[in-house]
């Protein structure tokens, strides 16, 4: 596998763990809003969710959108 095959796969491995991860807090978040957990409950749980989303997802983002760096052209002697 070429370099710019392995760098297409890796980030299309990084976009696909973005997208399970945003279907995986959606449930999560729908499952809270269902639950019977009070005000108070429901907000602190919701900060944590918020938190665990951010931490998870930014990572990934971040090394998708970095840009690619390349070695410096050779200089001439």
């Amino acid at each position: 596998m070429s370099r710019e095959e392995q760098r297409r796969a890796v980030r299309a491995m990084r976009e696909g763990l973005i997208a399970e991860l945003e279907t995986l807090y959606g449930a999560a978040f729908e499952k809270l809003a269902s639950q019977d957990l009070g005000e108070g409950g429901i907000a602190r749980l919701t900060q944590l969710l918020l938190r665990s989303r951010e931490a998870a997802i930014t990572p990934l983002q971040e090394e998708i959108e970095a840009p690619l760096i390349t070695r410096a052209p050779q200089q001439p002697a």
